[in-house]
C-alpha cells in the first residue's frame, strides 16, 4: 500500500515559498510513496519537482475556474484559470487527467463551490476532496465526506501544504497506481491518514504571498 498526499504546493504558487527540493526532502523523510504537486494554475513547480524525483512526484494542478477550484493529477498540459468548469474538465479529460474538486465546502476559501455549481459538475469528475488538512472549519470536511457517502463517490485527501513542514500532514493509504484509470480503481480501497493543521498555518500563506508580491 502507498501513502499519498494528493494536494501540495511549491514556490510556483503565489502563496508558497516551498522549493521543490524541500518538498521532496520532507516527503521522503515522512515516508510518502507519491506526492501530487498541485500549484495554482501552473505546472511549473510540479514539473521541476518531477525532474528531481520522478519516482515520487505526480504532476498536478489546482485550477481556479469561474465557479470554484478543481484539483487534477496526471496533468500533461496546463489548464488556464477562469474557464467555465465544464470547459476546464473537458480539457483535463482530453489529456487523461484525474479530476477532483478542491475543498468544496470550505466557505472561507475563495475557490469554494456553490451547491448548484457543484451538483452540475459531479457527473463529470472522478472524485471530491473529502479531507483537506487546511480547512478553516472542520465541518467542511464532514460535509464533503457526507456527500461522498450519500452519492457513492470516490474521494481524495491531502495536506494542502504551502509550507514544507506541512507535506504529508494528511493523505490516503491505497493500492499502487500508475495513471488516472488505475487511481480510480485504487480509491475504492483507500483509507485516510493524518489530521487537520492548526489555523496558524494560514499565516504562512499570507507571509509567502506578501514576499512574492513585495
Amino acid at each position: 500500500m502507498w501513502r499519498v498526499d494528493f494536494h501540495t504546493h511549491t514556490c510556483f504558487s503565489p502563496d508558497s515559498l516551498t522549493e521543490p527540493a524541500d518538498l521532496i526532502r520532507v516527503a521522503r523523510r515522512r515516508g510518502l510513496d507519491r506526492v501530487v504537486v498541485t500549484d495554482h494554475n501552473t505546472l511549473g513547480g510540479a514539473l521541476a519537482a518531477q525532474a528531481l524525483a520522478p519516482d515520487l512526484i505526480i504532476v498536478g494542478e489546482e485550477i481556479m475556474t469561474s465557479e470554484g477550484e478543481l484539483l487534477a493529477a496526471f496533468v500533461r498540459e496546463r489548464v488556464p484559470a477562469g474557464l467555465p468548469p465544464e470547459e476546464a474538465i473537458a480539457r483535463l479529460r482530453a489529456q487523461g487527467a484525474f479530476i477532483s474538486v478542491s475543498h468544496p465546502f470550505d466557505r472561507w476559501r475563495k475557490g469554494h463551490w456553490s451547491p448548484v455549481a457543484l451538483a452540475r459538475i459531479l457527473p463529470l469528475i472522478d472524485a471530491i476532496e473529502g479531507f483537506n488538512a487546511r480547512t478553516m472549519w472542520p465541518g467542511s470536511n464532514w460535509r464533503a465526506r457526507r456527500l461522498v457517502s450519500r452519492l457513492g463517490l470516490r474521494w481524495t485527501a491531502g495536506s494542502d501544504a504551502h509550507g514544507a513542514f506541512e507535506v504529508g500532514r494528511a493523505g490516503l493509504i491505497l493500492p499502487p497506481f500508475s495513471d488516472a484509470a488505475s487511481l480510480r480503481q485504487s480509491l475504492a480501497r483507500a483509507r485516510r491518514f493524518g489530521r487537520r493543521s492548526g489555523y496558524w498555518v494560514h499565516l504562512v500563506s499570507r507571509y509567502a504571498h506578501r514576499r512574492q508580491h513585495a
